[in-house]
């Protein structure tokens, strides 16, 4: 995939574990191919966190459902959002 601003590779998406706690108390993991690494994904909830505006994710699904769909996440309910390559739930810190 290349973007229509350079010759460069754009970096491809990859499968990321969103575990999102939310303030009822419960834990939803999506996973999402919306973004090209944790950074990216931490940069767009850091982003939409400033702006208060949904999470939006276009191409991702609930505990690994095979059908994708849009998942849209208001940020004013969650409290945690852990961001991994690896779905398991020692692995990483919330943010």
């Amino acid at each position: 995939m290349t973007t229509s601003s350079d010759d460069h590779p754009a970096s491809e998406p990859v499968d990321l574990f969103l575990r999102i706690h939310a303030l009822s108390g419960e834990d939803m993991l999506v996973v999402s191919r919306d973004f090209a690494s944790e950074l990216e994904a931490a940069q767009a909830i850091a982003r939409a966190l400033d702006e208060r505006c949904n999470l939006t994710f276009t191409h991702a699904s609930f505990s690994r459902e095979s059908q994708e769909s849009v998942v849209v996440v208001n940020p004013s309910n969650v409290v945690a959002i852990r961001i991994s390559r690896t779905d398991s739930a020692a692995t990483g810190q919330y943010l």
